[in-house]
């Protein structure tokens, strides 16, 4: 594998973006597993863009703002959906948090945990655009087997993305304990999280095709 591109994809991969936080947030409130859980379904999350890249789908949707923009505005709508959901639970990130008659809350299943990981890359159309211009880079896309090893490249880069998230979701699990015992950081992480997915909401909107 390419030096270069081994090295680009884990920069890119871990500078935090919506799928890294959202990891971040399943570790914090869950543990280990919903983080692994979540870094699955942000990997799956990439499978469809690199399926539109590898087909030539993404130089449509490129040259269609229409198309792009409804992708665009869904994933800028969801965004901003989790961030109220944050927002507006008061338990923060406490997993065994109670209502105000004592009986315990149920949090998200790891079903949901990893159909939200999954929306959050899978409304991103910049994803498509990203592996239309990254892969061919690294790939001579006139020879006979250059979709095969674009396909390859792709692949590689969905498991270093795997990886990465499940580090970051790991790595949270334990901190996990350090904010559960301390209500006030333990809300005050949950705000902060809504607000960080608010200003990815807002950067994908204003981010031009």
């Amino acid at each position: 594998m390419d030096t270069s591109f081994l090295v680009t994809s884990i920069v890119i991969t871990a500078t935090p973006g919506s799928g890294a936080l959202f990891t971040i947030a399943a570790g914090l409130s869950r543990g280990v597993r919903a983080g692994i859980v979540a870094a699955v379904g942000c990997t799956l999350g990439v499978l469809p863009h690199l399926a539109l890249a590898l087909s030539g789908a993404a130089a449509v949707m490129a040259a269609n703002p229409v198309l792009f923009d409804v992708i665009r505005w869904m994933g800028v709508a969801y965004l901003l959906f989790m961030a109220w959901g944050m927002w507006s639970d008061e338990r923060g990130f406490a997993a065994d948090a109670e209502t105000q008659d004592g009986s315990p809350v149920p949090r998200m299943s790891f079903g949901r945990v990893i159909r939200d990981a999954v929306l959050v890359n899978l409304l991103n159309p910049k994803l498509t655009i990203f592996f239309l211009v990254f892969l061919p880079m690294f790939v001579d896309v006139e020879a006979a087997d250059g979709v095969l090893r674009m396909a390859g490249l792709g692949a590689a880069f969905m498991g270093i993305t795997f990886v990465i998230f499940a580090a970051y979701g790991a790595g949270a699990a334990r901190v996990r304990d350090f904010a559960r015992a301390r209500p006030a950081v333990n809300r005050l992480l949950g705000r902060g999280f809504a607000l960080t997915f608010v200003v990815l909401a807002v950067l994908l909107a204003i981010t031009p095709r």
